[in-house]
């Protein structure tokens, strides 16, 4: 074991490692462990409440193995919340209410925030209180009733075929043009894609490597088609060699995703598509989409997605429903031929218990039993 000491002398005890990790593993590693321990310093060392149990929650979740990212955002998530308790007189966690649980709520989304990112931040808090409920501090009446809002199912935002070829049809950046190629025809995440080294790309099989996905750890395999070999071929012939990571920034040896999304920005700006609020990771919802209308199965789409459920896969198949959309236009158009003609046929009952409904009714009659 290994003690990491910050700067407020809280430490993390970890294991070494040394020797039996490889050096995927030993970077993963220490991400979390800086995580961690910026985390500690981050809300121990202003005047928030509970700073003891607040260190203690974040070594919880480092020893369930979550992600740095989302140790990361749970971080940030317990900031706020700590900072709206203090700023409400609330100076021990003992304090905490379930109305205090609701105001927090309220106040996200009287700052207009997404009703996902609401809903995202209400986990985080209830997880946070449900350990402080495990610990003694928080009754548990804060969360005797269910604590809940509704988030609105939409659709997957993907990116038109016309709006795709405009798009393409801009880049002329050999590096940019592999990104997106990459994004559009693998599925990837931009957190994956930016992480991806050169060791992870298997030409001669046409697939790359993603030993852990960003979002949900689980590792897969995804393809390359002949398009997007091209591309990619381009900017691998002119690439440093040097660099460890598939794509890097300028003097870096890694992209951060502000750069990414700001060259995809600026090629929408330049395709005039910019108004479409279209994002990096629509890519990804493209390539589900244009996978499920040439015939693919959702068993096989959620393995290439890395959906943990089939249940997450199955929204795009509100996107591509073929069958419903042709029996649609099969019915409409029925439906106009026979309106072009002057006449519509209704089924005879149908029409006299309409005629005889509107005829009798207000005189408060029954209608005939063979109606």
């Amino acid at each position: 074991m290994v003690r990491v000491v910050y700067g407020n002398g809280a430490y993390l005890s970890i294991w070494d490692g040394t020797g039996e990790a490889s050096f995927r593993g030993h970077r993963v590693h220490e991400v979390r462990v800086r995580v961690v321990g910026h985390g500690i310093e981050r809300l121990c060392a202003g005047d928030l409440p509970g700073r003891e149990h607040t260190e203690r929650y974040l070594r919880h979740k480092y020893r369930l193995n979550l992600s740095a990212g989302t140790i990361c955002s749970t971080i940030s998530v317990l900031h706020s919340f700590l900072t709206f308790l203090k700023g409400i007189g609330k100076e021990q966690l003992e304090e905490i209410r379930r109305t205090d649980l609701e105001a927090f709520i309220e106040q996200d989304q009287d700052r207009g925030l997404n009703p996902s990112t609401v809903n995202t931040h209400m986990k985080v808090v209830k997880a946070f209180v449900r350990f402080l409920m495990g610990e003694g501090v928080v009754p548990s009446e804060v969360l005797l009733k269910r604590l809940t809002i509704r988030v609105p199912d939409g659709l997957p935002r993907a990116i038109e075929p016309e709006d795709v070829r405009r798009l393409l049809g801009v880049i002329e950046d050999v590096r940019g043009r592999a990104m997106v190629m990459v994004l559009l025809r693998t599925g990837m995440r931009i957190g994956e894609l930016l992480a991806t080294r050169m060791d992870d790309v298997v030409l001669g099989e046409r697939k790359i490597l993603i030993f852990e996905a960003e979002k949900n750890r689980v590792g897969r395999v995804v393809y390359l088609s002949e398009d997007a070999m091209d591309t990619l071929g381009g900017w691998l012939r002119m690439r440093e060699t040097n660099k460890a990571f598939l794509f890097y920034g300028r003097a870096k040896e890694t992209m951060s995703y502000s750069t990414a999304r700001t060259m995809f920005f600026r090629y929408l700006l330049k395709a005039g598509l910019a108004h479409k609020g279209y994002s990096l990771h629509c890519l990804r919802h493209t390539f589900a989409t244009e996978l499920l209308n040439a015939g693919m199965r959702l068993e096989c789409l959620q393995v290439l997605l890395g959906h943990h459920s089939l249940q997450m896969t199955r929204r795009y198949a509100r996107l591509s429903d073929k069958t419903r959309e042709e029996e649609y236009f099969r019915a409409m158009a029925q439906i106009e031929r026979e309106h072009n003609h002057g006449h519509h046929p209704l089924d005879r009952k149908l029409q006299a218990l309409l005629e005889a409904e509107e005829l009798l009714g207000p005189h408060g009659k029954k209608l005939p039993e063979h109606l």
